[in-house]
């Protein structure tokens, strides 16, 4: 399976909770403020990394997808 992450970028308020908990896949743009997904796709060995990034959004932009 494929494992897919995506961030919805307009909606993204630049907390900076998915780099705390997944800062191998994600990062803040120091020119927006903003998410910068790192890896879009990575081994479905780290879908436990990128969902606790997705449950530690407060606003809630980010999905992961497997499959």
């Amino acid at each position: 399976m494929a494992l897919k992450i995506t961030v919805d970028l307009e909606g993204c308020k630049g907390y900076a909770c998915c780099m705390m908990e997944a800062p191998d896949l994600f990062d803040i743009d120091d020119a927006t403020g903003k998410a910068i997904l790192l890896e879009a796709s990575p081994s479905d060995e780290r879908i436990e990394e990128a969902e606790r990034a997705a449950r530690s959004c407060p606003a809630s932009v980010i999905l992961v997808q497997n499959g």
